[in-house]
C-alpha cells in the first residue's frame, strides 16, 4: 500500500501491531485489536491484561472474550474496495475460529467407533493447521491434550487391527503443531500415567518414520523436565536405546538437540546414567564430537558426556573408545568457555576415579597433559583453571618423568 497516495483511517489500525486490521476483535474492555496481534499478546506472551487499558482479563478462553467486530471489519473491507485504484487489496472475510465447545463435542463423538476415532483425528488435524486462532483454542483446552495422550498410549498397548497402528502417529502429529511448553499443558499430557506416555513415545520412535520420531523425541524432551522424579528414575533401558539410535541415525539437527536435552535431564536421576551408558550413549557422544562443528550442539554433547562420566561405567566406555580422551581434549579452548569447563571436568573425573597407570600414560601421549598445562597459561575461566590444576596435581609426579610433559608447569604445581 502506498501511504503517500491514500491515508488509512486511524481506527482501522491495530494499536499493538500498528498495521491495518484484517480480523478485528473486541475485548471485554471495549478495545478492538487485530485477532492475530491480541492472541500473540495474550497467549504467546502469557499476558492477562488489556494492552491499552491495563485492565485484567479474568478468562483466558478465546471464544469468551475475543468478540468479532463484524461492523468494523466490513468498514475496512469497503474502504479497501474504494481505494483499489491506489493498490489497496481487499482481504477476504476471515473464517471464524473453531470454538472450544465444537472441539470437545468432536472428541466426545469419537468414542463411538474406531472409524469415528480415525475420522475425528483427521478432522482435528485439518482444524489445527487451518489457522493460528484454532491452535490457540487447542492449546487452551487441556481436555484435547489429554485425549491425544490417551490415543498415543492406546496405539502402543492395543495392537488390534480395529484401532490401527497409525492412531498414535496421528495423535502425535496433531500435538506437534501445538506450542506445548506451558507446565499446565504438559501436566495434562501426563495425566494418563506419567511413565506410560514416555514408554509409548519411545515405542513410536522405534516403529515410525523420521518425522514422527522427531515429534516423539521433542515431546519426550519437554515431558522429562516436568515429570515426577519417581517416573524419571524408572525410564527403561530400551527407551534410552531408541534415543541413542535417533542420534546415530542423524535424523535432523532439531531431533538431535532434543535427544541430547533428554539425555542431559534424564541421566541426572537415579541409575539413568548407567542405563544411558548401557544403551551406547558414550560411544555415540564421542563419535558426535569427532564430526561436530556447530557450537551449541558440541556444548550439549560435552554436557551429556560429563554427566555420563559421573559413573564408573561411563568412564570405562569413554576410555574404551580409541578417540575418547583425545577428542575431549581437542574441544577444550576451541569451542567456548562452557565447552572447556565441561571438557576439563570430564578429564578430572577420569584422572581422579579411573586414573590407572596406563590411562595416565595415555593422557601424556595424546597431548591431554599439554592441553591442561596450556589452560593454566592462557586467559580462561577461573573454575576451569582450578579444575585443570587439580588434574595435574593428581598425577604430577608420574607425568614429571615424561619428556612429553611441560616440566616447568608441573614443577610450579609441586612448589
Amino acid at each position: 500500500m502506498d501511504q503517500q497516495e491514500v491515508e488509512v483511517p486511524q481506527f482501522f489500525i491495530c494499536p499493538i501491531s500498528l498495521q491495518i486490521m484484517r480480523d478485528p476483535v473486541t475485548l471485554s474492555t471495549g478495545i478492538t485489536y487485530d485477532r492475530e496481534s491480541i492472541e500473540h499478546w495474550l497467549f504467546s506472551n502469557n499476558n492477562n491484561t488489556c494492552p491499552i487499558t491495563k485492565q485484567p482479563l479474568n478468562d483466558q478462553t478465546t471464544e469468551i472474550f475475543l468478540t468479532p467486530n463484524h461492523t468494523l471489519r466490513r468498514l475496512i473491507q469497503s474502504w479497501c474496495t474504494l481505494n483499489a485504484s491506489y493498490g489497496v487489496e481487499r482481504f477476504p472475510t476471515p473464517k471464524p475460529p473453531t470454538t472450544k465447545t465444537q472441539i470437545l463435542k468432536l472428541i466426545r463423538n469419537a468414542s463411538n467407533s474406531p472409524q469415528c476415532l480415525l475420522n475425528c483425528l483427521e478432522k482435528l488435524k485439518s482444524i489445527v493447521v487451518e489457522s493460528s486462532a484454532n491452535k490457540r483454542v487447542f492449546e487452551t483446552t487441556p481436555q484435547v491434550i489429554e485425549f491425544l495422550a490417551r490415543l498415543i498410549i492406546v496405539d502402543n498397548n492395543d495392537q488390534s487391527q480395529e484401532i490401527g497402528n497409525n492412531v498414535g502417529n496421528k495423535a502425535l502429529s496433531i500435538l506437534s503443531h501445538l506450542h506445548i511448553t506451558d507446565v499446565t499443558l504438559l501436566k495434562a499430557l501426563l495425566a494418563e500415567k506419567e511413565g506410560t506416555i514416555l514408554n509409548s513415545l519411545a515405542t513410536i520412535m522405534q516403529k515410525s518414520n523420521d518425522e514422527c520420531r522427531t515429534y516423539a523425541i521433542n515431546l519426550m524432551k519437554l515431558l522429562v523436565q516436568v515429570v515426577e522424579p519417581n517416573h524419571v528414575v524408572s525410564i527403561r533401558v530400551d527407551n534410552f536405546v531408541e534415543v541413542v539410535q535417533l542420534l546415530k541415525d542423524n535424523v535432523s539437527p532439531k531431533a538431535s538437540k532434543a535427544a541430547l536435552k533428554f539425555l542431559a535431564v534424564a541421566s541426572t536421576w537415579g541409575r539413568n546414567r548407567v542405563r544411558a551408558v548401557e544403551a551406547g550413549a558414550v560411544h555415540v557422544m564421542v563419535n558426535q564430537l569427532l564430526e561436530l562443528k556447530e557450537k551449541r550442539t558440541t556444548e550439549m554433547v560435552l554436557d551429556v558426556l560429563d554427566t555420563l562420566c559421573g559413573c564408573a561405567e561411563g568412564r570405562a566406555e569413554l576410555l574404551s573408545h580409541g578417540a575418547g580422551l583425545a577428542v575431549v581434549s581437542k574441544k577444550i579452548l576451541r569451542v567456548s568457555h562452557f565447552a572447556s569447563e565441561k571438557g576439563v571436568k570430564i578429564l578430572y573425573a577420569i584422572a581422579k576415579f579411573s586414573g590407572s597407570l596406563s590411562v595416565v600414560q595415555e593422557m601424556v601421549q595424546l597431548g591431554v597433559v599439554t592441553k591442561l598445562c596450556v589452560i593454566l597459561q592462557v586467559e580462561c575461566d577461573a573454575k576451569t583453571k582450578e579444575k585443570a590444576r587439580d588434574v595435574l596435581r593428581l598425577h604430577g609426579k608420574v607425568w614429571s618423568d615424561s619428556p612429553c610433559a611441560p616440566m616447568h608447569v608441573l614443577r610450579s604445581l609441586s612448589c
